[in-house]
């Protein structure tokens, strides 16, 4: 199936609780005929599916509600829907913490004070049980869906251990002689709902960045037709319809004003707190803040094509993204349940079998830790129950996406749109970054200083210059526009050859605009111009100068690349003098010029064959090719600029210091994966035996167990910290 023929779909998700859950989502969605790739990430409990055309929207929904986790299109998942599990999630805590509160104040009682406890051991097992079971319910719905699937999730651990804790009080009411573990299985469903909240609240927090972004887009748009005025959900917005936006409003698409004088706030773009003013002609991007007056809008982008939509769809892509020790994780996760479940069993057996020898390893251990823990009735149910609940496959399932949807969130607050996740994670091992001149060093807007040209050729150059997107054919075409009055004429078989120019037939005549070829311009490269030079049939008719002035943050973000340890190369398409003149300014001390397309990816092979991991950063048209070959590639998205298919990394604000910011998150990303999937690993080797071994209360497993997913959490929200 070739590319042109897949589509990329985003789904938000709900009842997933563990990595076990995402990955029995994936394989669901895998198996519909048609899909190529599914991501489904826990942390932003998102579905991303690439699959064919005719991959119908009801197979995928279909898919997944039999899998157990139903989704929603994600431009059609309603605020309504998360405060709706809100509100089911304090409610099945509140039923549960009521419920519960007689029988751990039972066991205080009877603990601390050595006295008959106020309730009967019939009212207190009727009470955990319904503590358990309708307060937990959640739990056991979810254990159920894992389990009519073949799999084993968290919730099935946490049901069985509360489960059983909740028929020991039956069991005691049975034969006092039995102990009575209702009030520890109560604990279990209590403390691992609180957990959950806590944990989604923290997800809700460490996500804010991103859901930011969904607030840019508006679901209603006000369209005018026929004098008449309809409000019109933004999904269903057509390209050519005509919008109305009052002050107070975000506009819903890309287009050109057509009536209406209004200040627009587009920092979320240009990172600028300066308001420009936008007037009829004047084109305005989605996601825009409307802020002084009304505005009539012709759409010319809506939907998916939209710029909030896109830059929406990139960091969404790139959350998706998979290290190789993630990847380990998750085919750890797919088997830790059911270990767990083994061990558990295992640990049961052994002091059942054997409890001299366990009782003598736990004082033992008890001991060397300096702990003094009373001797519980059956140990061997102690033990077991803590086993189950100790074990915490989230955190491995946790540790990449959440730290990865943090990343995302910040760099895009910082104008940095990842396109590939993991070539992201690469950018923090790159040695070297070769940067284009025009357009990335300098501001992209040359302007024409000198013209040395016949008036008679001016209209054909405009013509041809017309052709071209380019800053530099922009740039002509605009002094030309301005300054001469010409008309326009018929141009036939335009190229445009990337670092060479423009070819085209004028009249039967072949003309040229581009790379000049006579060393009389060579004073002018001398002066720091960039020539610009004009052939007709073979013959020099003359030649432009121009100049591009550097960004404002182009030095510091040099600097701040070399402090970080990276080698800084500048490879341009200009002559060797504009180039040298370029470099001097900058403090740029390796630099190469008229480099062609191929001599710039010529150049990053060279660095690479050297054993350095390259980033490139260009404009994404003449850089096309070097960006694709580099280890990370980087384009200057110019603002609304987003489909560069050819680079990992999208700029949308000006200037270099996105590029340092995007180093500095993803060393940081880096840092904190490692620590997470450490800390994870560490944690279910160290506390799992000593649950075995009956050294961790049950209550104080599900305490750690929660921990260790709320400091994978905590630990990733340390990369917005980051300066």
């Amino acid at each position: 199936m070739s590319d042109l023929e897949l589509t990329k779909r985003t789904y938000r998700v709900s009842g997933m609780t563990c990595a076990t859950c995402a990955r029995m989502l994936q394989k669901g969605l895998s198996k519909v005929q048609g899909v190529s790739f599914v991501s489904v990430d826990l942390a932003t409990e998102t579905a991303l599916v690439i699959c064919g055309k005719e991959v119908s929207e009801e197979a995928l929904l279909a898919a997944a509600e039999r899998a157990g986790y139903p989704m929603v299109p994600f431009s059609e998942a309603p605020d309504s829907r998360e405060n709706q599990r809100y509100r089911a999630s304090v409610m099945n805590l509140a039923i549960a913490a009521v419920l519960s509160t007689p029988v751990w104040f039972n066991m205080a009682y009877h603990m601390f004070l050595h006295r008959h406890a106020p309730l009967g051991p019939l009212v207190e097992a009727v009470l955990a049980f319904l503590a358990v079971f309708a307060g937990g319910r959640s739990i056991f719905r979810s254990a159920w869906i894992a389990l009519s699937h073949r799999h084993a999730n968290m919730d099935v651990l946490i049901g069985i251990g509360a489960a059983a804790g909740s028929f020991t009080g039956f069991l005691n009411v049975v034969s006092p002689e039995v102990p009575s573990f209702a009030a520890v299985g109560t604990m279990m469903v209590v403390l691992h709902l609180t957990g959950r909240f806590i944990e989604s609240r923290l997800r809700d927090r460490a996500l804010k960045k991103v859901r930011s972004l969904m607030d840019m887009k508006p679901r209603m748009a006000r369209v005018l037709e026929e004098g008449r005025e309809e409000l019109v959900p933004e999904e269903f917005l057509k390209v050519g319809q005509v919008v109305r936006v009052l002050p107070g409003e975000r506009i819903p698409v890309d287009g050109l004003i057509i009536d209406g004088v209004s200040s627009v706030d587009e920092s979320f773009i240009t990172g600028e707190s300066d308001l420009p003013t936008r007037g009829a002609g004047d084109p305005v991007v989605s996601g825009s803040l409307n802020l002084t007056g009304p505005l009539i809008i012709r759409a010319d982008k809506v939907g998916d094509e939209s710029f909030v939509s896109r830059m929406l769809q990139m960091v969404r892509e790139s959350q998706g993204a998979r290290t190789p020790i993630q990847a380990l994780a998750d085919r750890i996760t797919m088997y830790f349940v059911p270990v767990v479940i083994s061990l558990a069993v295992l640990s049961g057996v052994l002091w059942l079998a054997m409890e001299g020898p366990m009782e003598f390893i736990r004082g033992f251990v008890l001991s060397s830790l300096g702990l003094n823990i009373t001797r519980t009735a059956w140990p061997w149910l102690y033990a077991s129950m803590a086993t189950l609940v100790i074990a915490c496959p989230c955190a491995l399932g946790l540790a990449t996406p959440m730290a990865l949807a943090v990343a995302a969130g910040e760099a895009s607050s910082c104008g940095v749109l990842i396109r590939d996740g993991e070539a992201f994670q690469e950018l923090k091992s790159v040695g070297a970054v070769v940067l284009d001149k025009t357009g990335t060093l300098t501001m992209g807007r040359p302007a024409v200083v000198r013209c040395h040209l016949p008036d008679w050729a001016l209209g054909s150059l405009l013509s041809i210059e017309s052709s071209s997107s380019h800053p530099i054919a922009k740039a002509v075409v605009a002094h030309i526009s301005s300054s001469f009055a010409v008309e326009r004429v018929e141009v036939d078989d335009l190229r445009e050859v990337p670092g060479e120019g423009i070819f085209g037939v004028i009249a039967g005549e072949d003309w040229f605009v581009g790379r000049p070829s006579d060393s009389k311009w060579t004073s002018w490269a001398q002066d720091g111009l960039t020539v610009v030079e004009v052939r007709k049939g073979g013959e020099v008719l003359g030649a432009l100068g121009l100049r591009d002035p550097l960004r404002e943050d182009s030095l510091e973000a040099l600097r701040a690349l070399k402090e970080r340890g990276v080698e800084v190369i500048m490879a341009t398409g200009d002559s060797e003098e504009v180039a040298m003149r370029v470099a001097k300014e900058t403090g740029i001390g390796s630099w190469r010029g008229r480099m062609k397309p191929e001599d710039k990816l010529a150049l990053v092979h060279s660095l690479q064959s050297k054993g350095l991991k390259v980033a490139m950063v260009g404009d994404g048209i003449n850089d096309a090719a070097s960006l694709k070959g580099a280890n990370v590639g980087i384009a200057m998205g110019s603002g609304l600029d987003l489909a560069i298919d050819s680079a990992d990394l999208v700029l949308v604000r000006p200037g270099l210091s996105g590029v340092v910011r995007a180093f500095d998150i993803s060393r940081g990303l880096s840092r904190v994966i490692a620590q997470n999937l450490a800390g994870a690993f560490g944690y279910n080797l160290v506390f799992i035996p000593l649950a075995m071994l009956g050294v961790m209360h049950p209550m104080l497993a599900e305490l750690a167990m929660l921990c260790s997913s709320i400091t994978v959490i905590i630990n990733s929200l340390r990369i917005r910290s980051r300066e």
